[in-house]
């Protein structure tokens, strides 16, 4: 799967940072997410349960953190299995650029999958990642509201940019972990 898209967010690139940084916010905003936990400096232990079609299982996993520039951009690498369910792994670059109506989240995703949801389809697990990937955006947006409520009358950018989508055999979790790579900002803002 390869994955590239931008999110206009009315808050400062710094809040949005400091956000993403935040393992009870990235918690709060990942549908079926019940842990993010810090194991050793830049890196976490995730877990996410999740359904895609006729498969459900519950994903642990790990996400690592490096070429951090807070509170611009950072990598992260991710890698998590769910039983026989399948596995996922890859990397995300995310980048936060300030501009006039709060800032823009820029993310590139690559990743691989295997098992039982690498065998569901493409198109089935492309709308389950893209689906999972604006309920993401949808609770994070509402978060921001909820912390920053003067940015609740700023004008809003549209939702989503999409850039280019290549989803090939990606479990909504990995999608979550590229999320996550957004959320992961969160996570660098506490490190420095």
């Amino acid at each position: 799967m390869d994955m590239q898209a931008s999110r206009q967010l009315a808050v400062t690139q710094q809040q949005a940072w400091d956000a993403l940084n935040d393992p009870e916010v990235l918690k709060r905003c990942i549908a079926g997410c019940d842990r993010v936990e810090a194991t050793a400096p830049q890196q976490y232990a995730v877990g996410v349960a999740l359904r895609i079609g006729p498969v459900s299982a519950k994903f642990s996993g790990k996400i690592d953190l490096s070429e951090l520039d807070p509170p611009n951009s950072y990598t992260l690498s991710f890698e998590g299995k769910g039983g026989p369910a399948g596995f996922g792994k890859g990397d995300a670059r995310v980048k936060l650029i300030a501009n006039e109506t709060g800032c823009l989240l820029d993310y590139t995703v690559h990743a691989q999958v295997g098992g039982k949801v690498a065998q569901l389809g493409q198109r089935l697990v492309d709308g389950a990642a893209k689906s999972m990937a604006e309920d993401f955006f949808k609770r994070f947006d509402e978060e921001m509201q909820r912390r920053h409520p003067a940015a609740i009358g700023a004008p809003k950018a549209p939702a989503a940019v999409p850039a280019k989508t290549g989803l090939a055999g990606v479990p909504a979790w990995v999608w979550i972990a590229g999320a996550l790579a957004l959320v992961a900002v969160w996570w660098l803002s506490r490190q420095t």
